[in-house]
């Protein structure tokens, strides 16, 4: 469908000049080539394209875009290729869910506080701590929240992160506490892969964080966290991948606080990065210092069940001052997606996805070893995805170029010779026999130059 804009140009200019805006700013982003982006709109008015014209050159821009169902993806870092049943689009689409990004006027949307009511249900039985909140924008923003939700709770203003976490997690935490001017100490890993040297100065840090898997794939010592973290009064938080709970030891089972993730792995499509949904429990003592809103179940004036939002610490429910956060709303649809995934899949159906990503992952990691082109970076459990060395001479950039070449989206570079690679349920014995040949043939090739 195509949208239709009923102001022409100079209508936008003005409107823009009122608040101070020159329409040619909004476009500086864009690459000025004259397949993307034309500034010469005087000539383009003389010579220009009919809508069905632009229509047609919009669509060839669009299929230059590389589209995961098109190539055997090893491409994780942090969004994984896991299968949605067809039933998912197919709910998520009914009018009881498809909402806007927020139940305004909560109580009419019925149908969409349930499923919010089923999501924080089904993190809670994941994570094993008792409180949810209605998801979050992302894992990013939610290991954000809770370093603040742990300085809020210590009334300290310093938090330790160890440099497992996500790249982009720890961006945004940085930005974050930034402008709350807290204070971000980040711990490195060790030969192992895992976080095991932490603060040892009690009093001084409101909260711990770490991820497992890490970003390595690597699984962190949940028990080591929490030991640590409650030795200098600071909460431990943990920013956990949801499939791998279904083999791993939960986050509330160790004694963790605070658990964050990113619930994309339960089924929601690649979407080139976006958007997927983030997830946040605690403790019950930290239940009101939560960021965003939690729903409850109560009954009407006849006796049937109902949903409502109960707490609201945000902004727009509550005095400002009293706000947890400025996080103004929650990934509903996308956690609504994740939550019928996980009622198709049910507890057997979960334990099967993750148990099969982590057989096919180790049975990968085994061709690629013992072919004696690639070494383990680090001697650690990992989940589904890990972390290869390729021997020297071979710069696995132009490898992946290759790959690409030939049908195949290699996984994530981090230098020259050392690749992150992910796999997921969805690989059959016979692809990833085959992506290991290829990539094994690649590097001997440029080995031998």
């Amino acid at each position: 469908m195509i949208g239709y804009l009923p102001m022409d140009r100079e209508e936008r200019r003005e409107m823009l000049a009122s608040v101070g805006v020159d329409l040619d700013q909004l476009f500086a982003m864009i690459p000025a080539c004259d397949c993307v982006r034309v500034d010469n709109y005087q000539a383009l008015a003389k010579d220009g394209m009919s809508e069905m014209e632009v229509v047609d050159h919009i669509k060839k821009l669009a299929a230059k875009n590389k589209n995961g169902e098109d190539y055997d993806s090893y491409l994780g870092a942090g969004y994984y290729d896991h299968y949605q049943p067809a039933a998912v689009h197919h709910l998520i689409s009914r009018s009881e869910f498809l909402t806007s990004y927020t139940p305004y006027q909560a109580e009419i949307s019925q149908g969409t506080l349930q499923a919010i009511f089923e999501w924080q249900s089904y993190i809670t039985r994941l994570t094993g701590l008792p409180v949810s909140n209605a998801s979050l924008y992302d894992a990013s923003s939610g290991a954000a929240e809770a370093m603040l939700l742990a300085c809020r709770d210590k009334r300290r203003y310093k938090v330790f992160v160890s440099e497992g976490v996500h790249p982009d997690t720890m961006e945004t935490i940085k930005t974050y506490l930034h402008a709350a001017d807290i204070e971000v100490v980040t711990g490195a890993l060790d030969e192992h892969g895992q976080t095991s040297v932490f603060p040892e100065e009690k009093g001084e840090y409101a909260g711990f964080l770490v991820q497992s898997p890490n970003f390595y794939g690597v699984v962190e010592d949940l028990d080591l966290l929490v030991q640590k973290a409650h030795e200098v009064d600071a909460l431990a938080a943990v920013s956990q991948d949801p499939v791998s709970l279904a083999i791993l030891k939960r986050p509330g089972d160790a004694g963790v606080d605070i658990a964050v993730g990113e619930a994309q792995s339960l089924g929601l499509p690649l979407s080139f990065g976006g958007p997927g949904a983030g997830y946040m429990a605690v403790t019950e003592r930290l239940m009101r210092k939560m960021p965003g809103r939690i729903c409850g179940a109560t009954v009407d004036r006849e006796g049937r069940t109902s949903y409502v939002l109960t707490i609201q610490a945000r902004e727009q429910h509550i005095r400002r001052e009293r706000a947890t956060s400025n996080i103004c709303t929650s990934q509903a649809l996308m956690a609504t997606a994740a939550t019928i995934w996980l009622a198709l899949q049910g507890s057997a159906g979960l334990l099967d996805v993750a148990e099969q990503s982590a057989a096919k992952a180790m049975y990968l990691e085994k061709k690629l070893v013992d072919s004696g082109c690639f070494k383990r970076v680090y001697d650690a459990p990992y989940f589904r995805e890990f972390l290869v060395e390729a021997k020297a001479g071979v710069d696995l950039k132009k490898v992946n170029e290759q790959l690409l070449d030939e049908g195949v989206i290699g996984g994530l570079v981090l230098d020259q010779n050392r690749m992150l690679i992910a796999v997921t349920e969805k690989k059959t014995k016979e692809q990833l026999d085959c992506f290991a040949d290829k990539l094994i043939a690649l590097c001997g090739g440029q080995e031998g130059r």
